[in-house]
């Protein structure tokens, strides 16, 4: 069992290694083109996804609700996700 601090460090390195995708595919193409607020903005919202998502799994001890809650966040996190792409709501954060 990972203790709290191995858990941190390994959300944080998670975080880091998906925000390194873009950055690399920005040096290939111009078809990725992130700001430095993107990146912070993604950033935020990868680790509190992984920190809520870390605190459900350590508070709930019922399998059925870790899962249902886990696909809850998971389905907040790629709605905040498309909505900050594309805006899908229409919503002022809308990055189109």
């Amino acid at each position: 069992m990972l203790t709290l601090n191995k858990r941190l460090i390994v959300i944080l390195i998670s975080v880091a290694l998906l925000l390194f995708i873009p950055f690399i595919a920005m040096q290939f193409t111009s078809e990725v083109n992130w700001s430095p607020l993107d990146f912070l903005v993604m950033g935020i919202l990868l680790l509190s996804t992984g920190l809520i998502f870390d605190l459900t799994l350590r508070k709930v001890k019922k399998m059925e609700h870790r899962f249902v809650l886990g696909l809850v966040i998971l389905i907040s996190f790629f709605l905040i996700w498309a909505e900050l792409a594309v805006g899908i709501f229409g919503t002022p954060f809308a990055g189109s």
